[in-house]
């Protein structure tokens, strides 16, 4: 059982269901796309000219409306204005037989998502669906994700609304106000050290000092004057006398991040530490009283440190009263659009009139990103949207506007459907050239043209909006002067 809304295509790709107008007065290239877009699990209704196609409209709201130009009735370029008018929310994309660069680029202006040339192979259009379908599913994620923001205390920077967090949130309420030593677990870039302040805003210490100190910033030699503090002349260089990170906590929190790395004569000091709850600072064997809750944090796995006897089992009791694990960001299911969002937020432009502008992504890098494993987790993600607005310049974010390690080895392009056929994998099928295949469908037109009209070529010609002699010399061209001259049976 797929989810609703969602269908298996051959081959194995899940694309999202579209409903689909399609408009176009000839009954053979109508059942050629009709087929295709069915095939490749859209619901397609059919309407032969603008008229009718006005009718659906009023009656109907369409995610993606495919319409021929010239229409009987209602012209495409007028149901276009229709629909930006009436239902803006609906993708539309034009067809013609008559390659006009100026029609093309007044369509768009006016709103058209796509122009398509006929003939035109029928996977550009399924691509151009697919496109569609994606940039469509990302507005509904970030709109939803706007939604959820909305709805999110300001107080609580922990931004998600997955299982994971929800679960992460409630054990930071139910053990804030204790006075334990917490360990907080999980890889690099989950926001750990977010965690802990967390755990001291919400606790009777929040009036009193949070003091972080990264172990791994500061070599071995040191690590011990910063956390413990040194009277003056303890060692060459300590001109002057310094508290250290405990004193300074003093009543707060003190949060060790990369504890892992803390060297073993440091371990025992930190043990002692916990044990007294007194510190000696170098230089002088006095005890100095302090009242500190303890905040560890690491991305290593402290259990195996100590089955090598990388850390001190006694120590690792001692900080691991209680516990915090932070889920990376690849298995916050439901998450990254939200943060996605929460980011964009973050780096808003002003435009000429003094307005607050947000940015907008592409759905070629909003794939890129919902594909993309995070190793960096939410660090990662923010500097990778940080990166990508900066390059934008106040544009819409591209895929060329990601980090090179996101854009470069993401497959961010949007799967086209492939229609049923028999086929056999051995053998690729033939693709002919395109002006080969221009030229078939273009005679093929023709000859129904100058059928349709009894042979008369002026009334074929208005008819195909060229020319009386564009006509001759494509008739020549391709020897239909013959059919030409004969009369409609």
């Amino acid at each position: 059982m797929h989810p609703r809304g969602l269908v298996l295509v051959p081959g194995g790709s899940t694309i999202g269901r579209v409903d689909i107008l399609l408009i176009d007065d000839e009954p053979d290239v109508r059942r050629l796309l009709r087929d295709a877009l069915t095939d490749a699990g859209h619901v397609v209704v059919e309407a032969r000219d603008g008229t009718k196609a006005s009718a659906l409209l009023r009656e109907t709201v369409f995610d993606v409306i495919v319409s021929d130009v010239r229409l009987p009735g209602v012209d495409g370029l007028t149901l276009l204005r229709t629909a930006r008018r009436e239902a803006p929310l609906t993708d539309f994309i034009l067809m013609t037989a008559f390659a006009d660069v100026g029609q093309a680029v007044a369509a768009l202006k006016e709103g058209a998502s796509d122009y398509l040339i006929k003939p035109f192979d029928v996977e550009e259009l399924l691509h151009h669906i697919g496109r569609i379908d994606s940039t469509r599913s990302m507005r509904r994620e970030l709109s939803e994700a706007r939604r959820a923001l909305l709805l999110h205390s300001p107080s609580n920077r922990l931004v998600g609304q997955s299982a994971q967090m929800s679960k992460l949130r409630s054990r930071i309420e139910m053990i804030a106000p204790s006075d334990a030593a917490t360990m907080i677990t999980g890889e690099s870039g989950t926001g750990k050290e977010l965690v802990a302040r967390l755990l001291h805003e919400r606790s009777p210490r929040r009036d009193k000092p949070f003091v972080a100190v990264n172990c791994a910033a500061f070599p071995e030699a040191l690590i011990e004057a910063e956390l413990f503090g040194f009277e003056r002349g303890a060692f060459t260089g300590a001109f002057k006398k310094r508290e250290g990170r405990f004193r300074a906590a003093d009543g707060g929190t003190l949060f060790l991040d990369e504890i892992a790395e803390l060297p073993p004569s440091a371990q025992a000091k930190l043990l002692r530490v916990l044990q007294d709850g007194t510190v000696e600072p170098l230089g002088t064997d006095v005890p100095v009283k302090v009242d500190v809750r303890l905040i560890s944090a690491t991305h290593r796995n402290l259990r195996e440190h100590v089955a090598l006897r990388l850390f001190r089992e006694d120590l690792f009791y001692r900080i691991n009263v209680l516990d915090l694990s932070l889920p990376p960001l690849r298995e916050r299911e439901g998450d990254l659009a939200v943060l996605i969002q929460f980011f964009l937020d973050g780096f808003p432009r002003i435009d000429g009139g003094g307005q607050r502008v947000l940015p907008v992504l592409s759905s070629e890098a909003y794939a890129a990103l919902s594909a993309y494993r995070f190793p960096g987790n939410v660090r990662e993600l923010a500097h990778a949207i940080e990166h990508a607005v900066v390059l934008a310049g106040g544009g819409e974010i591209a895929l060329d506007h990601l980090p090179a390690v996101i854009a470069e080895t993401t497959p961010a392009r949007i799967p086209v459907p492939r229609v049923r056929e028999a086929t056999n994998d051995a053998t690729p099928p033939t693709v002919r050239p395109l002006i080969a295949a221009a030229r078939e469908f273009e005679k093929v037109h023709l000859r129904r043209a100058v059928a349709a009209t009894g042979g008369r070529r002026v009334k074929a010609a208005e008819m195909l909006g060229i020319s009386r002699k564009s006509l001759w010399e494509k008739l020549r061209m391709y020897d239909l002067e013959e059919a030409a001259r004969k009369p409609a049976a």
